[in-house]
C-alpha cells in the first residue's frame, strides 16, 4: 500500500507540469512578487477555499511593544493567548478552535517552526521576533499542505524581512509595566549596484512578569544577505536568541490565588529556563520562464539548554541512586538538538492554471539528559555533573506534495491539493522519572484536500473544502501513554461566504472538524510542565466564524469577529476510584463555545490612531469530564492602543510614537489552568487544580526613530 501511495504522489509531481501544457495553449506573463515565493507553497490567495486571516507589516509595528507573536495575534478569529507570567512576554501560548501550539503548524520562510519532537512551538527562544516579520497567515482548520507536521487546528506560515530597495535604519525603544523593556536596532543597506542587500536585527527584551520572579531576559538577532536580479533571489538568513526565564509554569491553587494571585510557589534563586537557540537558512528561487519558478529551501538549527530545579527530601531511586534518601539535590534536565531541513518547490503558471509540487525532507536530533550539580547528601563515588538519565531521539519526515488552483468555468474555481508523509520517530534510553523508553515507529500518511470557489459576482463568493489530515503522537503522549497510543485522524469540511466592497468586507464560514482516536488534553501537566494528553475514539469541532471590517467614515472604521463553536468528546467512559463511568458526550477542554472581538479605530488624520478592544473568552474546562471544579470562567478583557508618527526634517525620516494600556477596566482574571486527580491522599480521589493569573491593568508605550 506505501509503494502505491508513494507511486500516486509521484505521479501527480511529475506529471502536472505536462497536464498543465494540455489544459491551456496559450502563454501569459507570470508575474508575482519573489519574496512570496519562499511561501508559496503554504500560503493561498483571498479566493482559496481555505479559511484564513492576513496580518502585515504595518499591523504588526502597531502592537510590537515587546510581547510574543500570540499575543499579538490574539484578536485573530478564534484566536485565545496566554502567558506563564501574565504580561505576554516569556512563555507564551497561542490556541485556535480550541488548538494547542502542538496542532499548529508553524513555518518561517517554509520552513517548519514545531519542534519535531514535541510538536511544540516556543517564542521565548525568538525574542522580538516580530520585528523582523513581513506578513503572516493564519489558516484555520487543516489549511493548504504544509512542511513539518500536519496541522490538526491551524498553520501560521511566517515571511521574514522583505528586500528593501532603500537604505535605512530603526532605533526602536519601549517601556511598561513589571519592568518590561524592549531594545531594537535594525539596518538596512538597501540595494547596492541594484543586485546585493544586507539587512540586520539586534533587540534585548527584559520584564519582571506579572507573577513574582517571573522575570524574562531575551537577546535576539537576525541578519539577512540578499542578492537579485530580474530573474534571481537568493538569501541567507540566520536568526536566534538566547533566553532565561524564571519558572512560573506551576501555577497557583485556588485558595493561593485568593490570597495573592501574583505569588509564585518557586523561591530557589535559581529555577531558571535556560536556552539557546540559532537557525540558518539558505533559499534560491528562479523564474525559469514566464511560466516557471522553482525554489530550493535549506536550513539548519541547533538548540541547547537546560532548566534547573532545587528538590528537597527526595529519594535515591528518583535520581537513578546517585543521592542517598532524603537528600536534596540540585539538577539541570539538558536538551542538545540539531534539526536540517531540505525543501524543493516548482511553481507552474499558464493562463488559468497554476500548479505547485514539492517535497521536503527533515532530519532531527535530540539528547535527552539529566545532571546532578549538587546534593546534600551524594552516593559514594558520585561527582557533580554525573548524569542521571539519558535518551537519543531521532526523527525523520519526507512529505510530497503537489496541489492545483484552476478556473472550471468564468465562475467556478477548483483547488487540489495532495499530500503523502513518511514519518520515522525513534528514542531510547531512560526518562526522567527513571523509566525505560524504546520507540522505533514508522508511520505513512495521505492527507488529500479539495476545494471550490464560486463566484457569485464582482462582490461575493462562496467556497467549500474538504481536507483529511493524520497526525503522529508526540514524545510526552508516547511516556504517559507507552502501550496504548495511536496517531489522530481528521476530517474537516469547510463553507464559506466573502463579500467585499469599498466599505464593508465579512468573512463568514461554517466548519466541521471531525476527528478519530483524538489526542486531547487531559488538563493533567508532567513534571516539566507539559500538558499530558490522551486518546479518544470519537470527538468533534462544529463552528461558525465572523469576521467583519466596516469602513465608517475617513475618521471611523470596525473590525469585528465572532466564533461560536460546539466541541465535544463522544460517549467518554472513564475509569475513576474503580469504577467505570459513562459521561456521555463532553466538552472538548480549553475549548470555548464562544469567542468574540470588537475593536472600533479611530483615525482623526494621517499620523494619528487610536483603537479601543474588546475581547471576550467563554467558558471553558481543563479537563474532558466538564467537573465544576474544572471549569474556567469567561472574561471580557478590554485595551487601548494608539500610535502617533510624523515626519521630521533632519536626523530621523520619521518617528512614532505608540502605546498600549492593557486590562484598562483592571479586571483580575484566569485564562489558563490544569487539573489532575489526587489518587494516593484518601480512599476517594480528589481533583486538584492549578491556574494562571494574568496581569491586571498594565501599559506599554515606546518610540521608534526611522532614519
Amino acid at each position: 500500500m506505501k509503494n502505491y501511495i508513494l507511486y500516486i504522489i509521484l505521479l501527480v509531481v511529475g506529471y502536472s507540469p505536462l497536464l498543465a501544457q494540455e489544459i491551456s495553449k496559450q502563454d501569459s506573463i507570470y508575474l508575482q512578487d519573489l519574496d512570496e515565493v519562499f511561501v508559496k507553497s503554504v500560503r493561498v490567495d483571498s479566493k482559496a477555499p481555505i479559511t484564513h486571516s492576513n496580518v502585515g507589516k504595518d499591523d504588526i509595528r502597531k502592537r510590537n511593544l515587546g510581547q510574543d507573536i500570540p499575543i499579538l495575534l490574539n484578536y485573530l478569529p478564534s484566536v485565545v493567548s496566554s502567558s506563564d507570567a501574565g504580561a505576554g512576554v516569556g512563555y507564551t501560548y497561542l490556541r485556535v478552535r480550541g488548538s494547542d501550539a502542538t496542532r499548529i503548524n508553524v513555518t518561517i520562510n517554509g520552513i517548519p517552526y514545531n519542534d519535531p519532537e514535541s510538536q511544540g512551538t516556543f517564542w521565548v527562544n525568538l525574542g522580538d521576533f516580530a520585528s523582523s516579520v513581513e506578513s503572516l497567515q493564519l489558516q484555520r482548520g487543516v489549511g493548504t499542505s504544509t512542511n513539518g507536521s500536519g496541522a490538526f487546528g491551524a498553520s501560521l506560515n511566517i515571511l521574514t524581512d522583505a528586500i528593501s530597495q532603500e537604505s535605512g535604519a530603526e532605533i526602536s525603544n519601549s517601556f511598561g509595566s513589571f519592568g518590561t523593556q524592549k531594545n531594537t536596532i535594525k539596518f538596512t543597506t538597501g540595494l547596492l549596484n541594484n543586485h546585493f542587500e544586507f539587512s540586520g536585527r539586534l533587540s534585548k527584551i527584559y520584564s519582571d512578569g506579572y507573577v513574582d520572579r517571573a522575570f524574562t531576559n531575551l537577546k535576539s538577532y537576525f541578519l539577512q544577505g540578499s542578492y537579485v536580479d530580474d530573474n534571481t533571489v537568493i538569501k541567507a538568513i540566520t536568526f536566534g536568541g538566547k533566553e532565561k526565564t524564571y519558572q512560573s509554569w506551576y501555577g497557583l491553587t485556588k485558595s493561593q490565588l485568593q490570597e495573592d494571585r501574583t505569588q509564585n510557589p518557586y523561591t530557589y534563586d535559581n529555577e531558571t529556563d535556560n536556552y539557546w537557540q540559532d537557525h540558518y537558512q539558505f533559499h534560491w528561487n528562479e523564474k525559469l520562464n514566464s511560466n516557471w519558478v522553482t525554489n530550493l529551501g535549506l536550513n539548519y538549527t541547533r538548540g541547547k539548554g537546560y532548566f534547573e530545579q532545587y528538590k528537597e527530601g527526595r529519594s535515591a531511586a528518583d535520581y537513578n541512586n546517585l543521592i542517598n534518601d532524603d537528600s536534596d539535590v540540585i539538577v539541570r534536565r539538558w536538551l542538545n538538538n540539531h534539526f536540517y531541513v531540505v525543501n524543493a518547490n516548482a511553481t507552474y503558471k499558464k493562463n488559468n492554471l497554476e500548479v505547485v509540487s514539492g517535497l521536503s525532507f527533515s532530519d532531527y536530533t535530540n539528547d535527552h539528559y539529566g545532571e546532578l550539580i549538587w546534593g546534600s547528601d551524594l552516593a559514594s563515588g558520585v561527582s557533580v555533573r554525573d548524569r542521571y538519565y539519558l535518551s537519543i531521539s531521532d526523527k525523520s519526515d519526507i512529505s510530497i506534495f503537489s496541489k492545483a488552483i484552476f478556473n472550471i468555468s468564468d465562475v467556478f474555481q477548483a483547488y487540489i491539493d495532495l499530500q503523502t508523509r513518511f514519518v520515522n520517530y525513534s528514542t531510547t534510553g531512560f526518562t526522567s522519572d527513571i523509566n525505560t523508553i524504546d520507540i522505533d515507529e514508522n508511520f505513512t500518511f495521505f492527507n488529500p484536500k479539495v476545494g471550490v470557489t464560486y463566484n457569485l459576482n464582482s462582490l461575493n463568493s462562496l467556497y467549500f473544502s474538504f481536507s483529511r489530515a493524520n497526525r503522529e503522537p508526540n514524545r510526552n503522549d508516547y511516556e504517559s501513554n507507552p502501550n496504548d497510543v495511536r496517531h489522530e485522524e481528521l476530517n474537516d469540511f469547510e463553507f464559506g461566504w466573502r463579500h467585499e466592497t469599498q466599505k464593508l468586507r465579512l468573512n463568514a464560514n461554517l466548519y466541521f472538524m471531525q476527528y478519530k482516536n483524538q489526542l486531547v488534553l487531559t488538563g493533567a501537566l508532567d513534571n516539566v510542565g507539559e500538558y499530558l494528553r490522551e486518546n479518544v475514539e470519537k470527538s468533534y469541532r462544529l463552528g461558525l466564524e465572523l469576521d467583519l471590517n466596516l469602513i465608517l467614515s475617513d475618521q471611523f472604521s470596525i473590525n469585528s469577529n465572532l466564533a461560536i463553536s460546539k466541541n465535544k468528546v463522544q460517549d467518554l467512559t472513564i475509569n475513576r476510584d474503580g469504577e467505570s463511568r459513562n459521561l456521555g458526550d463532553t466538552n472538548i477542554a480549553f475549548s470555548p463555545n464562544v469567542i468574540t472581538t470588537n475593536s472600533i479605530q479611530f483615525n482623526p488624520n494621517d499620523n494619528l490612531r487610536v483603537s479601543l478592544i474588546g475581547k471576550f473568552v467563554g467558558d471553558q474546562y481543563m479537563s474532558n469530564t466538564d467537573t465544576e471544579a474544572s471549569r474556567l470562567d469567561d472574561y471580557f478583557v478590554t485595551d487601548l492602543n494608539f500610535s502617533y508618527s510624523f515626519p521630521v526634517n533632519s536626523i530621523f525620516k520619521k518617528i512614532i510614537f505608540s502605546g498600549m494600556i492593557n486590562n484598562i477596566f483592571d479586571l483580575e482574571y484566569v485564562d489558563r489552568g490544569y487539573t489532575y486527580l489526587d489518587t494516593w491522599s484518601g480512599p476517594v480521589s480528589q481533583e486538584i487544580q492549578g491556574y494562571y493569573p494574568q496581569a491586571t491593568r498594565n501599559f506599554l508605550l515606546g518610540a521608534s526613530f526611522i532614519f
